[in-house]
């Protein structure tokens, strides 16, 4: 089974040789350190794997077998932020873990991962210690030799590690004692990225495909890479079923359809519909498991907001067991969709998309033509379903028109979102008044999702003889709520709508 770990690091090299000869300097005194320990000396045989063409390294990801030491085994490292890492690990074995594999699968995708580079390493390390004998960070020092074919090159690096808890300003009290002792930041932020730029390997730089600056091209093909990025980066968290993973993955689904759908004058639709609808099919599957487990939180939410003399019977048992069986199945169709051919189908076309695009005549002009014809083209499309739903009687029809009227407002927002690098506050100021719209209609959608729920645990709760009283309360609770929504939505649109926000575009 792979375990993970949060790894707050800081590196560290001599920047004189002078310097290097003095050695570390001792650290006691600094900060919080009271004492530093010799914990002796290891030595380290990583082994790195990555593509031909290093698509881990390219994203700054690093996967290795290493035998020495007390954590000898596979160890993947996702980056989390400058200086702060994942590392998942797994037991030593002669090829990659799939569970570890499958974290990495949607950069590697079809090709074969293999040996890169080797790193020998020499560790000192010491432990540095509060005045109660805790340990606040390791301190090594590695002499490291890296391999990569008949390529060979040497360094000395030092890293300090905190220990779980520490609060990462005695990283930067550190650097301070460290700079003063001919010390400086690593430029490099990882061992491997080092050993890839000393032995003449680095990863190749990853194609923009934006085509000439400062068009109305170059700008929508930068914000499809930005989502792509998202998406593709996503995808180990949402194995890793990290909280809000899914959802943001989701959101860049949404997004780069959207974005197909807003600028058809820029990019061939011939070319971007058939993926539009291949990433409608992710967020599908991807969202019957976060569409759970939103359905479940409002539930539950609403279930404590009741006094306890409107509970009767097992009712928080009984939501228990319901979504219990709902999400079993859907953690697993999430998994299946990213296990799948089609998948890696869909994010080989989106960088096909990126790296040849299909630009129509509107890409070549400048943005802030095109922009904001864009973004109003999607405003009056959501002015004609607002203004529908409206007109319509309450019940399932509205209730229908307004969730097309939902969707709409979210790619208004996503587009006017995607146009703030060009349009600046206008843009931004339209997609914050649009999103409160959005927001109304998504609570209006959710209590429709959830009056049909309650009606399920109603007639469960009916079935196994349990009084059914309370769902019958929570839906009349929820039908409450739609209602005042919909009283709340025509002085909202009106400020959304408000012919100020549109010409100042």
């Amino acid at each position: 089974m792979a375990d993970t770990k949060r790894e707050i690091e800081r590196k560290f090299e001599f920047s004189k040789a002078k310097s290097a000869r003095r050695g570390v300097p001792d650290l006691t005194g600094t900060a919080a350190i009271a004492a530093v320990t010799d914990q002796g000396t290891v030595d380290l045989d990583a082994v790195y794997y990555d593509t031909p063409d290093q698509r881990l390294a390219a994203d700054g990801l690093t996967l290795r077998r290493r035998t020495g030491g007390a954590d000898e085994g596979w160890h993947l490292k996702l980056p989390v932020s400058p200086g702060v890492r994942d590392e998942v690990g797994a037991e030593l074995s002669d090829t990659v873990p799939p569970a570890l594999a499958a974290l990495v699968r949607s950069r590697v995708r079809d090709a074969a991962l293999a040996p890169q580079v080797r790193l020998v390493s020499s560790r000192r390390v010491s432990h540095l210690l509060d005045a109660a004998g805790a340990l606040l960070a390791e301190l090594s020092t590695d002499e490291v030799l890296a391999e990569r074919g008949d390529t060979t090159a040497g360094w000395t690096e030092v890293e300090v590690e905190l220990a779980d808890g520490v609060d990462p300003d005695l990283l930067d009290a550190v650097e301070k004692t460290f700079r003063k002792a001919g010390l400086k930041v690593s430029d490099a932020p990882s061992k491997l990225a080092r050993a890839l730029a000393e032995t003449d390997a680095e990863p190749p730089v990853r194609p923009s495909g934006g085509g000439p600056g400062g068009t109305a091209g170059a700008h929508v093909l930068a914000y499809l890479a930005e989502q792509r990025d998202a998406l593709v980066a996503q995808d180990p968290a949402v194995r890793r079923n990290l909280p809000d993973s899914v959802h943001q993955m989701r959101v860049a689904t949404r997004r780069l359809r959207s974005a197909f759908k807003t600028y058809r004058k820029v990019l061939d639709r011939e070319v971007t519909d058939p993926i539009g609808e291949e990433l409608r099919w992710l967020a599908a599957e991807l969202g019957v498991d976060r569409d759970q487990e939103v359905l479940m939180e409002r539930l539950q939410a609403h279930l404590a907001e009741l006094p306890r003399t409107l509970l009767t019977g097992p009712v928080r048992t009984r939501l228990r067991t319901w979504n219990t069986a709902r999400r079993t199945g859907s953690r697993r169709r999430t998994l299946a969709a990213l296990d799948s051919d089609r998948y890696v189908t869909l994010l080989n076309a989106l960088d096909a998309l990126l790296d040849e695009p299909p630009l129509l005549g509107g890409a070549a002009k400048s943005p802030k033509k095109v922009l904001p014809k864009a973004v109003l083209r999607d405003y009056a499309r959501l002015a004609t379903r607002i203004d529908s739903a409206l007109a319509l009687d309450g019940g399932k029809e509205r209730d229908l028109a307004l969730h097309e009227a939902r969707k709409a407002a979210k790619r208004v927002r996503y587009a006017a979102e995607s146009a703030e690098p060009v349009l600046g506050k206008p843009a931004k100021h339209l997609a914050k008044a649009v999103k409160k719209v959005q927001t109304l209609l998504g609570d209006h959608q959710d209590s429709v999702v959830a009056r049909d729920a309650l009606r399920g645990l109603a007639a469960q709760a009916t079935d196994a003889g349990e009084p059914a009283f309370t769902w019958g309360v929570l839906y009349g609770r929820e039908e409450a709520l739609a209602e005042r929504r919909e009283r709340e939505l025509p002085d909202i649109w009106a400020k959304a709508s408000a012919p100020a926000l549109r010409t100042a575009l």
